[in-house]
C-alpha cells in the first residue's frame, strides 16, 4: 500500500544535528510526520518546532541510544505513542579514529554499541508493529568505510560494515513481511562529527557532502513505491572519497 507522505510516520535517530536534523527537515517539508530522537533535548526541541512549522506532526524524544539495554523498550513505546511507524531512519552514531593496535576494548565496545547494537535494538522495537501492518521501511545510514579500509578508521569501519551486514540479513528475513531495508553509504559529510573528541582528522570540509544531500537521498529511498526497494545506495562527493 502506497500512502501519501501526509499519512506517513517516521522515527529518525540522531535528529538534533547533521544528517538526522537535515532528514527531519526534509521529511517535514515532504509532509512526513516525524518522531525525533537524540540525547540533546534542547537542540531536539528546536528541530521539533521547525518541523511543526512545516505543517506536520513532530515530537521530540530524548533517548540515549548508548544505553543499549533500554533502547528496544523505549523505541517500542515511541512506536506505540507516535505510530504506527512507517519509516525508521537509523542515523545516530559516532565517529572514531585510532589505529587498531591502540584502540582500547572500552572504545571498541562503545563504538560497536552505538553504531551497531543500538540499531539492532531500534529495529527490534519497530518490527512487531511493521509486521502486524505488513509494511515498513528501515533505512540505515552507513558509510563508505563499510567497504573501504582507511588508516586509523578501523573500529569505525568495522561497525559500519557490520551495520551493512545487519541490513542485508534483515532485508532477506523481512521482505516476506512487507518490510523494506535500505543501506545508504555516504562519503565524507560536513557535520559536527568532525568536531568531536573521538575524531582526529584534517580534511577539506568544503569539499564534503552536505547533510541535506544525504537527506534527499534518504527521502528518495523512503518514498519509492512499495513494489520496489533501493537495497544499497552510495552517495559520494563529486570530488572523490576524502
Amino acid at each position: 500500500m502506497n500512502l501519501p507522505p501526509s499519512q506517513l510516520r517516521a522515527i529518525i535517530t540522531g535528529a538534533s544535528s547533521g544528517i538526522g536534523k537535515a532528514t527531519a527537515f526534509t521529511f517535514a517539508k515532504a509532509g512526513i510526520n516525524v518522531a525525533l530522537l537524540s540525547r540533546s533535548l534542547d537542540k531536539l526541541t528546536a528541530v521539533e518546532q521547525a518541523a511543526i512549522e512545516e505543517g506536520v506532526e513532530a515530537k521530540a524524544y530524548p533517548v540515549d541510544l548508548a544505553r543499549i539495554e533500554t533502547v528496544r523498550e523505549k523505541i517500542a513505546a515511541i512506536a506505540t505513542e507516535f505510530g504506527p511507524i512507517d519509516i525508521l531512519v537509523n542515523n545516530a552514531g559516532m565517529g572514531y579514529t585510532n589505529p587498531l593496535a591502540k584502540t582500547s576494548l572500552a572504545d571498541w565496545q562503545q563504538i560497536l554499541n552505538l553504531n551497531l547494537t543500538s540499531v539492532f535494538q531500534c529495529v527490534q522495537g519497530v518490527l512487531p508493529q511493521m509486521r502486524d501492518r505488513a509494511t515498513g521501511t528501515i533505512i540505515n545510514v552507513a558509510s563508505i568505510a563499510a567497504y573501504n579500509a582507511f588508516p586509523d578508521w578501523g573500529a569505525y569501519g568495522v561497525s559500519k560494515a557490520a551495520l551493512v551486514a545487519l541490513g542485508k540479513n534483515l532485508a532477506v528475513e523481512e521482505r516476506a513481511n512487507g518490510i523494506r531495508v535500505v543501506n545508504i553509504a555516504s562519503g565524507a559529510v560536513n557535520t559536527s562529527l568532525w568536531d568531536t573528541d573521538t575524531v582526529q582528522a584534517d580534511f577539506n570540509r568544503e569539499a564534503m557532502l552536505t547533510p541535506e544531500i544525504v537527506a534527499q537521498s534518504i527521502l528518495h529511498a523512503a518514498l519509492l513505491p512499495t513494489q520496489a526497494v533501493i537495497e544499497e545506495m552510495t552517495v559520494m562527493p563529486s570530488g572523490g572519497a576524502l
